[in-house]
């Protein structure tokens, strides 16, 4: 298998303010942009060629990877023009492939951090015969995924979007994000319209007979969707929880990218990155989190499980706890923010003026 299709088009709404400027896959995760993992991943399981399936902010990807010789790969952009879907997107890059129509491509999901044997996922597609073969994981609570039910040899049963009542959830095995496809069936996707692979493509496949095999790897898998969960990713990338070859820097409790200035006596722990051109005052205190490029944390600050985006400033003895701080955002001198507050891109807040908010 030499070739996959990435689908990096989503506008991220869920991780603003992170996405304002930034597409999703392009926010830095343990001190370089999430995409730059997965392709890396990606070639080290034998991928060589990827179309990037692209939409909002289109433009900012190619600059950055260029043809992919860099990474070992060769890149081509496809960029839609309106919104497909992921089966839309998939189809409207069809004609970039090479392989022949037996062939099978990797497709998978720009905002998943996993472990996934990518090799594996593509022997079980080739072993079984399938059309189509899904990375399925299993969790606690389904209720937020699709549930995938598989028989005795992991063909798959049915897809149930999002169950909400107990009856519903017959199974705790959801789809992961990963498919390989039989390079025909790609063709088969309606072009030109918004299509869904898992509310249309993948139920009208089963529908019609075709093979659906399911495996089931349970290794390190996180839906990077929220901001909470992308500070937690990049945390456990530094941590070596999550595995990556594009890390830039030994795994341990912090990782500080070249240029970064940290004060003697600051303490960094929990997975922390601090970007490149960033600033930590004495005395700060920082854990499980993400100080993006050029970010400035002011001495005494204690931040906890938090983002603090490019060029963002935190005051002296400011406490953050689960907050995400956007893009040259300034948080004055003693404020107290926690559960999941979000400080737009741009915004100030004077010393003082906050001691607690809840979730926005």
């Amino acid at each position: 298998m030499t070739e996959a299709i990435l689908l990096v088009g989503g506008k991220g709404t869920r991780l603003r303010p992170l996405t304002v400027h930034t597409p999703k896959p392009m926010v830095p995760a343990a001190g370089v942009p999430f995409l730059t993992h997965q392709l890396a991943r990606a070639r080290a399981a034998g991928v060589e060629h990827i179309v990037l399936a692209t939409s909002y902010l289109a433009e900012v990807f190619e600059p950055y990877f260029g043809d992919g010789s860099e990474l070992g790969l060769h890149l081509e952009y496809v960029t839609e023009e309106e919104p497909l879907g992921t089966g839309g997107a998939i189809r409207n890059v069809a004609s970039r492939l090479h392989s022949a129509p037996e062939d099978p491509v990797l497709i998978f999901n720009g905002d998943i951090l996993t472990g996934l044997d990518i090799r594996a996922l593509v022997a079980t597609h080739e072993t079984s015969g399938a059309d189509v073969s899904l990375h399925l994981t299993r969790v606690e609570d389904p209720r937020a995924f699709g549930l995938v039910p598989t028989d005795g040899t992991g063909r798959v049963q049915a897809f149930l979007e999002k169950p909400q009542t107990p009856e519903e959830i017959v199974t705790d095995q959801i789809n992961a994000g990963a498919y390989v496809f039989r390079r025909s069936v790609i063709d088969t996707i309606p072009e030109g319209r918004p299509v869904s692979v898992e509310r249309e493509t993948f139920p009208e496949l089963l529908a019609s007979g075709a093979h659906l095999q399911g495996m089931v790897d349970s290794t390190y898998w996180l839906d990077l969707g929220t901001p909470q969960a992308f500070v937690r990713g990049s945390a456990d990338l530094v941590l070596g929880r999550a595995p990556s070859p594009a890390v830039p820097g030994r795994r341990g409790d912090r990782l500080v990218l070249p240029t970064a200035e940290v004060a003697a006596d600051a303490k960094l722990t929990g997975g922390t990155v601090v970007g490149a051109g960033a600033r930590i005052g004495e005395g700060a205190r920082i854990s499980g989190s993400a100080v993006l490029e050029g970010a400035v944390v002011e001495p005494g600050a204690v931040v906890t499980d938090s983002l603090i985006g490019a060029g963002a400033r935190i005051g002296a003895r400011t406490v953050l706890s689960g907050a995400v701080i956007g893009d040259g955002a300034r948080v004055g001198a003693d404020n107290e923010l926690r559960d999941g507050v979000r400080v737009w891109c741009g915004a100030e807040l004077g010393d003082g003026s906050v001691r607690f908010s809840s979730d926005q």
